[in-house]
């Protein structure tokens, strides 16, 4: 492998997030191109020595991608990357995990708000000038979370935040992770994954803030649901692939779930014609947990330390893939 280039050429492709101005902003030292569509990638990838991109990836680009050495993954997961490919063409590949950890916390912990408080009822009487009034039925009424369990699966970087947000409510906190050996990362107890179906009926509030890898695809199906104390709260901000949406309408539909909220959905963006868009008491968001006026910021900082890495022929990246 001939050494990293001297003066390498980045691009930055992404549809909407704003590196160019970004690098601008912060006299970013290199070369640099900023593309919107997966046609301007296409037609440009062959003379890219470093990728900074998430969605507009397509593993096609490879075969044309004669100068490329590293690419930067602007999301935290890196599923959508063959890196057998990347590896046998001496490409590189590091994720962006850990710049939106705080965000996707507090958005998972907003959601969780929001379904215990009924805000988008609220939302929807405002919509109507309606004042509603209190209500007598107890088990109509608002919740909270202090005091509720909740079962946490994933305790990387965004599940740990979320885990000592959750406890600074009042919650207890179990959670759920390939290696407890690594620690509850501030849960009250961790498991592993294969104790998950026990852990389950203890759940008030279950979370779901894992990679999507072999073991998590379908993780939550037509039969975990069922093992959920009627009643329970689920918010998925992991991937869209680790529930099975067709087992999670139904647990809506016959209220094993009370409530519900995604982040993330299997196919994105979200068909018009989903079921899971009138899903009684379901509240969507379109895969914004990680967006903040920071995330650009964050990405170049991790850009700019493999970089530098790079150059000096270092092995080690920040966040390395391959």
């Amino acid at each position: 492998m001939s050494p990293f280039p001297s003066d390498p050429l980045i691009c930055f492709a992404h549809p909407a997030y704003q590196l160019g101005a970004r690098a601008h902003a912060r006299r970013f030292p290199y070369r640099f191109i900023e593309l919107r569509t997966p046609d301007e990638l296409e037609a440009a990838i062959t003379g890219i020595d470093v990728l900074v991109v998430s969605g507009l990836w397509r593993n096609a680009l490879l075969e044309r991608a004669l100068q490329l050495r590293f690419v930067q993954s602007i999301s935290a997961g890196t599923d959508q990357f063959d890196k057998d490919a990347l590896r046998a063409r001496g490409v590189r590949l590091a994720s962006a995990a850990g710049v939106n950890a705080n965000a996707v916390a507090e958005h998972a912990l907003a959601l969780l708000l929001a379904l215990t408080r009924k805000l988008p009822e609220a939302v929807r009487n405002q919509d109507r000038r309606f004042w509603r009034g209190m209500i007598g039925a107890i088990e109509a009424r608002e919740e909270e979370l202090c005091g509720k369990t909740m079962v946490l699966v994933g305790l990387g970087r965004i599940g740990a935040r979320l885990a000592v947000l959750a406890k600074a409510l009042g919650m207890r906190v179990i959670g759920v992770r390939r290696d407890p050996a690594a620690g509850p990362a501030g849960a009250d107890a961790v498991f592993s994954l294969a104790e998950l179906d026990r852990l389950l009926p203890e759940a008030e509030v279950l979370v779901l803030a894992c990679p999507l890898t072999p073991e998590t695809e379908e993780l939550m199906d037509a039969r975990r649901f069922a093992l959920l104390r009627p009643g329970a709260l689920f918010v998925n901000v992991a991937r869209g692939r680790c529930v099975v949406e067709e087992a999670l309408l139904d647990a809506l539909r016959s209220n094993r779930l009370a409530a519900a909220a995604i982040d993330v959905a299997s196919s994105e963006p979200l068909p018009a014609d989903s079921p899971l868009w009138s899903a009684p008491n379901l509240l969507i968001t379109p895969h914004t947990a990680g967006e903040t006026r920071a995330y650009e910021d964050r990405v170049l900082d991790i850009l700019s330390e493999n970089l530098a890495r790079l150059a000096r022929g270092e092995a080690m990246l920040v966040n390395q893939v391959v």
